[in-house]
């Protein structure tokens, strides 16, 4: 099949987060973090323009989505072994096996995925441009990918095919993946 992508990856497209995943056994690793890097590819016909999308919408939406999770401690609110709940102060307390701790609210930001693996940040993200995407009226692209680089050589990626139907369910995956 033919067709045209275009890919944007930035000095700026970056977020440095806290985070902290369970393990199959169901262990938790400390709390520690990233200076992640974010690259966008996407798939579609030329418009009217002659492009597939604009550089600057993408460079645009990719920066302020990355930036709601840039100096921010990252929670994965679908995970069976982390608890999270609000405090009466207005914290976040969160519970992984015996570990606990408790963060200013302004400092967390709680994700509707399974866990905050570079693979499930990839996918989450694809879903958030999307979203975007589509609310400004870019409904003709044919696919998406995202990457998520949690440090120099460790990447991970989410592609998917779009359309019109596309909907995440509750673990943060997108449909096929």
């Amino acid at each position: 099949m033919n067709g045209y992508r275009v890919r944007v990856t930035k000095d700026y497209l970056t977020f440095a987060s806290g985070h902290f995943i369970s393990f199959e056994d169901h262990e938790c690793e400390r709390l520690h973090g990233h200076n992640y890097r974010v690259g966008v590819v996407v798939e579609g016909p030329l418009g009217a323009g002659q492009y597939v999308l604009n550089f600057v919408t993408i460079k645009r939406t990719m920066k302020r989505l990355a930036d709601e999770l840039d100096h921010r401690v990252l929670i994965a609110t679908h995970n069976p072994v982390i608890a999270v709940h609000e405090e009466p102060d207005g914290s976040v307390g969160v519970t992984c096996r015996d570990r606990r701790y408790r963060f200013p609210r302004e400092d967390v930001v709680l994700l509707p995925i399974s866990n905050t693996t570079a693979e499930l940040l990839a996918t989450h993200l694809s879903g958030r441009l999307h979203d975007e995407l589509r609310k400004l009226g870019h409904t003709h692209l044919t696919a998406l990918e995202i990457e998520v680089e949690e440090s120099t050589g460790q990447s991970a990626f989410y592609r998917e095919e779009l359309t019109a139907a596309a909907a995440r369910d509750d673990s943060g995956a997108r449909p096929g993946a």
